[in-house]
Order: structure tokens, then sequence, then C-alpha cells
């Protein structure tokens, strides 16, 4: 893939050749009928016949604001208008059958059903009468299965404000009841739930938020008080959104469908797409570009041009249990702003630097403190309170800190330290293993000054808690109360220790540090006697470095109650 730069979003012509770069290395891979798109050979938990569909249907996030702004590719508008018409033939060889409860495709639907809404001239008039009837019928599939509590259920509503715009049977009490599940899910602030005890992560600008503007957009007319508090939550969303993002683009990794990497600017892109002016067009476009830049120009493409699986380089580590090859491509949503239209501000405006931001923010409804640093944005999290069944999410919401430019790293086991590789955490090594912080209890507290917590790696060992942040880092004091002796390890971010590249690893006494041309982290014990020591983890563990090492300081715990602390910098 070629180097992108800022002048590549400086105007809308340069914006959409730079969305056909992305997309263009796509053309050859799509199936006859056009229906299919087979761009690899893993699977994810669904079934394999869906994985193409997928792969189909996920680049519409970019071609259909393309389309709706003015653009034109007339290949890949011929590859759609075939792939719709064949995909939901029930006689054609390639059709993408019938559904059942909780099936993969409703997701994919909710990108057919944003081209039917935005760029109906390009998804739905050019179909065929049998077509339109053919696409009806598939898509009415959504409202005869059980479809999943949680940001799924915009899926639904938006499949059905599709057909009800189109002039087509929808189904008016399934697109009510999806509307009262996502106001149920709501909390305060702009901030959703994911769902009844869901996390509040990316799927937030990813999809709650996002739609919900999109939603005001369409059903205004319809649904007026709905909308206006749509609207109302997104402008809320946005104060505190902005503190994720650093001032290079990036924005730290947390949580899980990382893979989606820059739909993190997703919601963004549709404040400007909608007229929602939660900051300046010049603000809005400056992260935005900035955002695009930083991920665009990452080895993030396999040798034919295509998104990969994995964050800031491939890696099916990370991956989740639903991420399939053409999976990657929601991070298409990003360029929703290349539906405003040629004249519009934005492509004038210049691109802002962020506003003036609190170098230490709390986030009171997303339950975390934000700390802003040189190219550096770090989230204190205390973790959540309920497991679920996705992939590694130990490692995604469990950690103490996540950082836009360090990451954080995946578990291949827990049978050694270099497998465990335990970034930003404490690990206990107890019975033959090593076992991190899961859920925590209920009695959490989160302020700007502290986040106190009580968690049980394993049994036989409680731990509470407090995360104190500093100017230059965070304190960490741990009360151990433990029936068996064992050995703490309470451990830094991992740094890139890239061969290529000069790098200082050392630990003398309490202390131990990395520095990297990037920046440093040093753990230093302050009480408990604690020793500094480095680890090297397995390769390809850390979302952002394929290789790298964790600073860290190593208590002995013995029976009883014990108080250890460490202190903890970074850059």
């Amino acid at each position: 893939m070629r180097r992108f730069t800022e002048k590549d979003f400086s105007t809308k012509k340069a914006a959409e050749q730079a969305l056909l770069d992305i997309l263009n290395p796509l053309k050859p891979f799509y199936g006859e009928s056009g229906a299919r798109l087979y761009l690899g050979a893993t699977s994810a938990h669904y079934e394999n016949d869906t994985i193409p569909m997928e792969a189909f249907a996920r680049p519409l996030w970019g071609l259909v604001p393309f389309w709706a702004g003015g653009g034109s590719d007339r290949e890949f508008e011929e590859i759609y208008r075939k792939g719709l018409e064949a995909g939901t033939d029930p006689r054609h060889p390639d059709y993408w059958h019938t559904c059942r409860d909780y099936d993969q495709k409703f997701c994919e639907m909710a990108a057919v059903a944003f081209g039917m809404l935005f760029c109906p001239e390009k998804v739905w008039e050019p179909l065929s009468e049998q077509g339109k009837d053919n696409l009806t019928e598939w898509l009415w599939e959504i409202n005869r299965h059980e479809c999943c509590a949680c940001n799924w259920q915009f899926f639904s509503i938006m499949t059905n404000v599709a057909l009800y715009k189109a002039g087509r049977p929808y189904d008016k009490k399934r697109l009510e009841e999806g509307l009262e599940c996502i106001d149920a899910y709501y909390d305060a602030g702009g901030w959703y739930n994911d769902g009844n005890g869901g996390d509040k992560d990316y799927y937030n600008p990813f999809v709650m938020v996002t739609y919900g503007m999109v939603y005001a957009r369409f059903m205004e007319k319809e649904d007026t008080e709905r909308c206006r508090r749509f609207m109302e939550r997104a402008l809320a969303f946005g104060k505190d959104y902005i503190y994720w993002f650093s001032e290079d683009g990036s924005s730290f990794a947390y949580g899980r469908s990382m893979t989606y990497r820059f739909a993190q600017a997703a919601y963004f892109s549709v404040c400007a797409l909608c007229g929602v002016e939660v900051f300046p067009l010049p603000v809005l476009k400056g992260i935005i570009v900035r955002h695009l830049v930083h991920w665009l120009n990452l080895p993030i493409w396999d040798n034919a041009d295509i998104l990969t699986i994995g964050y800031a380089y491939p890696n099916l580590q990370m991956s989740e249990s639903y991420n399939a090859p053409g999976s990657p491509y929601w991070a298409m949503k990003a360029f929703m702003f290349l539906g405003l239209p040629e004249g519009h501000p934005f492509w004038d405006a210049d691109c802002a630097p962020l506003p003036e931001l609190e170098a230490r923010k709390y986030l009171e409804h997303a339950d975390m403190v934000i700390q802003r640093g040189k190219g550096n944005v770090v989230a204190l999290v205390p973790g959540r309170q309920k497991a679920d069944g996705h992939s590694h999410t130990v490692e995604k919401y469990s950690k103490f800190a996540y950082s836009s430019k360090y990451g954080f790293s995946i578990m291949r086991s827990n049978l050694t330290l270099p497998e465990c590789a335990p970034d930003s955490t404490l690990v206990f090594g107890a019975y033959g293993y090593y076992f991190v912080k899961d859920v925590i209890g209920p009695d959490v507290t989160v302020s700007g000054e502290k986040i106190s917590f009580s968690w049980t790696p394993v049994r036989g060992i409680r731990v509470r808690t407090v995360i104190e942040p500093t100017e230059s880092g965070h304190v960490r004091t741990h009360e151990i109360t433990s029936e068996i002796e064992c050995a703490a390890y309470d451990c830094g971010f991992a740094l890139s220790t890239d061969d290529r590249k000069p790098f200082e690893r050392s630990a003398r006494g309490a202390e131990a540090g990395v520095h990297n041309g990037d920046g440093y982290c040093i753990v230093r014990s302050s009480k408990g006697e604690g020793k500094g020591e480095i680890l090297i983890p397995d390769p390809n563990t850390n979302l952002m470095n394929s290789k790298t090492t964790i600073p860290m300081t190593v208590y002995q715990i013995r029976p009883g109650t014990q108080v250890i602390q460490t202190e903890v910098e970074y850059l």
C-alpha cells in the first residue's frame, strides 16, 4: 500500500482517490457473480458459507458514502448491482441463504440497509423488480429470528428503516422493540452499555452513538422525540470521546474488536456527515484525517494490499472468534465523511489541532481516568465485573492501564511468563501457573484521584488494589491476603524492542525500565521489597509491536496479609 499524507484528504477528489486506493485491490477477489468476496482461508465461529458474504458487505461502509457524495466507479457499481441480485436469489448458486437465530448475516444487513438509505440510486434502484423483491425477502430474515441483545439491535432497526423508506413491508413491532432495547442500554453522558450489563467500549462509536445519528437523519419526522434524544446523546458523547485520541491521530487500544482499526474515528465522520456540531468542522476534519493517516501507514496490509486481521500489524493471536478475512473492512466506516457534497465547508476547512484538553480527565460515565502525555493517551480502568464468552476479554478489559502508544498484550498460555505476556497488570505465580486479574468485585470506586477495587486471581489469594494517577504515570498499591507462598509480578507497559532500532532495557535493585526512540516505561518498588526484573515475552503477543520487553517488579508473597506498592512512569 502506498504512503498517505494529510494532503490525500485535503480535497474531496483526493479523499475519494484514497478510498479507491484502499478498495481497488479487492476487485480481483470477487466471485463471478459479485455476491461473494474471497479474501482468505481462516474461519470464524459462524458458517464458512457466510464469510465471503460478510467480505462482500463490509466495503459498502466506504463505497456508499463515496457514491452518495457524487463519486463514481463503474466496476464497483456493477459488482454490487450483480452481487445484490445474485446473493438474494434463492435459485442462484451464490445465494446467501436464509438465516438462523443470532446469524452473522444480520450484521452485514446493516451495510446493505445503509446503502439503501444513503444511496438508493446505486444500491436499490438499479435492481430488477425481482431483485428488489428478493432483497426485501432476504432482509426480512432479520425479523424472523432472534437478534443479539446488544449493539446488534441497531442492525434490525436500520434494516427495517431501510425497508420502510424504500416503500417495502417492514416490521413496525420489531423496529419499536429494537429502539426500546437501545434506550434501555443507555446510561448517561452520551454513553451506552453494549447490552444489559455490557461494556462501554468502542461499540459506542462503532454502532450505538453512530447509528443513533443515522436513525435521526432519516426518521426525524416520524420519531421526533427519540431522534432528539439520539442527537443530544451524540453531542454529549463527543465531549468525552475526544479524550481517547492523541495529537498524532491515534487512539488507545481497549476492549474487543480491535481489528476494526480506523473505525475508531467513525463517530467523528458521522458527525460531519449528519451535521452534528460537536466540534467545529476544522477540528472534526483534523481528528479524522490524522487518524486515517496514522492507520493507513502502518503495516496492516498483506502483499496484495488487503487489510489483515490484527491491529498495528497482522496478528491472528488477538482476533475474536467472529473475525473472518473480510471482517477488518468494518474500518471503512471512518470514510462516512465522503458523503458530504462538493462545496461543503468540510472540504475547504484546514485540519485543526485538537482543542485544549485537560492533562487528566475523569470520564465518569465511562468509568476511567484519562492521562494525556506527549503522544500518548493512557486510560486507567478498574476492569469488568462480569465475564463473557468473547476471546481474550481478560486482556482486553482487565488490565490496569491501556495506552495509545504501547497497546496491550495477549496471553498465549499461563504456563510460562513469556507466554503469559502480562503487561500492565499484576500476575501471580502459583500452583505451577500464572494468574492475572479477571473480573472484579462489586466494591469498586472510580474518581479522578484514585481507582479502587477487589479481585481474586486464583483460590487462596485475595487482592485489594488502589491505582492513583500521578503527573508521570501512576502508583499501584496492592493489599494481598494469601493462604499460600507465591511470587507476584507487577508489570509495566510492553515496549517495542525491535532489534533494527535502538533500545535499552535494564534492571537494578528495586527498579526496571525499558527505553526506546518512542518513549519509556519504568517500574519501581516503593513498598514490599520488590526487585526490578526484565521480561521478554513471546513475539507477536502485543497489538502494537511484534517484539517487546516488559519491565516488572517481583515480590515474594507469604501467607497472611501484606502490602506492596509499585510506581509506574511512562512517556
